[in-house]
């Protein structure tokens, strides 16, 4: 059984599901669900699919600051169950979560209970049998489960950010275990976001840092101010971190049914952001009074109390996409703060020249 990275190789009498699980927890390896073995075999057939270099380092994850390779990582997505085929769409994944902007290293080190959020985006949805539509955020597609988890343990087992050791989150969230949703580009009335984002590519993956969805609904309104005064409700909070911190992005995720009705009025992704920046605000007194340390720009620590500021101090900082079926809910995704998200394409052998 090949092991995670910086663990030494196991052996097992059997491949029983008690047996896994029992040596990983012996080992503390996984999230306490069973595991599937990541034999050489199913690693390799996981790598022959893939086509690219398996000893690349994609990207180095901390706080352990160990090598996410090819050969790594495709341990780590046997382990949650992937199909064969996805290691690309992986790969992408860890090459964004690795990017500086990120900041991985507070991510997987805070109190807060932050988790990755992967979108994955165009050609790569079908391709793999992702679910853009109802119940993305849910069970029921391998897919979305496997290669949100598969990310998880690339953080757990490659970088070392177990509860207590490496992941200081005072209480952690569901997200933790699996993240994992699709742009449902047929439904959007707005295009792609990864192309709105300047990722001309067939496919990519987003990776944002934040919290669970925080869900809104609106059942009757027939025009988009009442439906996204609803979202800028759910943004003006006191309790998420870009309260205090004006650099956090929201990403504000759209059912079908409340994009049509707002795309039906001839509003665009960017109206929409333009109307979130200008009506989730606070009083920036109550925002002080609420937070000793901030991180603003000068202009928003200037305000008087009685002015109200945004939740983020860029409507660049909003980011809309739609997801989900149908049903009149939709939901907002604040980050962490300290983060930025990052949109990669996703590169199949094809593209580095290799059999398609």
């Amino acid at each position: 059984m090949a092991p995670p990275d910086g663990v030494d190789l196991a052996e097992v009498a059997d491949e029983s599901p008690e047996a896994l699980l029992a040596l990983a927890d012996e080992r503390g390896w996984g999230d306490g669900l069973p595991l599937v073995a990541p034999t050489e075999a199913r690693v390799a057939a996981m790598l022959a699919a893939y086509g690219g270099d398996p000893d690349e380092v994609i990207g180095v994850v901390p706080p352990r600051d160990g090598e996410a390779t090819p050969r790594t990582i495709a341990a780590n997505a046997v382990m949650a169950g992937c199909p064969s085929d996805v290691l690309a769409v992986l790969v992408a994944a860890v090459r964004a979560l690795t990017r500086d902007e990120v900041n991985l290293r507070g991510v997987q080190a805070t109190t807060h209970p932050v988790a990755p959020l992967l979108i994955i985006h165009g050609e790569a949805v079908a391709r793999h049998g992702f679910n853009p539509a109802r119940g993305t955020f849910g069970p029921g597609t391998r897919a979305n489960a496997t290669v949100g988890r598969a990310v998880r343990f690339v953080l757990l087992h490659v970088g070392g950010g177990r509860p207590g050791s490496g992941d200081a989150s005072t209480q952690g969230q569901p997200a933790k275990y699996t993240y994992c949703i699709a742009e449902h580009a047929a439904a959007s009335p707005w295009g792609e976001l990864h192309r709105a984002r300047g990722i001309d590519a067939p496919s990519a993956v987003t990776v944002h840092c934040g919290e669970n969805p925080h869900n809104f609904h609106d059942m009757e309104s027939e025009t988009p101010e009442p439906i996204l005064e609803k979202a800028a409700s759910a943004m003006a909070t006191l309790g998420v971190n870009n309260a205090p911190i004006s650099q956090g992005e929201w990403f504000v995720i759209l059912g079908p049914e409340h994009a049509a009705t707002i795309a039906g009025h001839g509003w665009t992704r960017d109206a929409v952001q333009a109307f979130l920046f200008e009506r989730a605000r606070l009083p920036a007194g109550r925002l002080r009074g609420a937070f000793a340390s901030r991180v603003w720009p000068d202009w928003m620590d200037a305000a008087p109390d009685d002015t109200l500021v945004p939740m983020t101090e860029s409507a660049d900082n909003i980011r809309v996409l739609v997801a989900g079926g149908p049903g009149k809910h939709s939901c907002v995704v604040p980050s962490w703060g300290m983060t930025r998200s990052v949109t990669l394409p996703i590169e199949y052998p094809a593209d580095r020249g290799g059999p398609r």
